[in-house]
């Protein structure tokens, strides 16, 4: 890769980044609303897509993690600590898929979808690592209810969202 072409990716990533950082002031720090709408995984998602893989999986692990040490928000254990997996994941998934399919609209969504479920699965892993650490509980019902039931917004909006940005962006660097 041409050192042009990684700094350009160094420099969206960063971008995206701060986006990640930003974004959640949108929800009013509100975390029921943070939660249902889940606003730094659109950055982070969007990183894996243009920066690729690695870029998106830096990125997804220590936004949760920067957040934290600036505004104190997420709370570290055991929120913040489940996101540093979970967008990392999100973050190299969407990279690593959208590299190696077919340049096909339908396979944004695969690339999407594919890491939002992986995701949510290490999330989830991450979370019963956690909370067996600390003597809670963290059983099928928590997993489904937090990795799903409550973030359908957030799943909508990435969705409709992220495919969108996605083709408008290739669409403008064809040219």
């Amino acid at each position: 890769m041409s050192s042009k072409k990684n700094l350009y990716r160094m420099i969206l990533a960063a971008m995206l980044l701060a986006l990640a950082l930003v974004l959640p002031f949108l929800t009013g720090q509100i975390p029921q609303i943070g939660k249902a709408l889940c606003p730094m995984h659109i950055p982070v998602l969007l990183c894996g897509f243009f920066c690729g893989p690695w870029y998106g999986l830096a990125v997804g692990f220590i936004a949760p993690l920067f957040r934290f040490m600036l505004f104190g928000m997420p709370p570290i254990i055991p929120t913040g600590v489940g996101m540093c997996f979970e967008l990392a994941t999100y973050g190299f998934v969407s990279g690593m898929l959208y590299r190696v399919l077919p340049k096909k609209k339908q396979y944004i969504y695969v690339a999407l979808i594919g890491a939002m479920i992986a995701g949510r699965i290490v999330w989830g892993i991450a979370r019963v690592i956690i909370y067996g650490l600390t003597d809670s509980q963290f059983g099928w019902i928590a997993f489904i209810s937090g990795a799903f039931l409550d973030s359908v917004p957030g799943i909508i909006v990435q969705i409709i969202l992220i495919p969108i940005i996605v083709m408008t962006l290739e669409k403008y660097a064809d040219k």
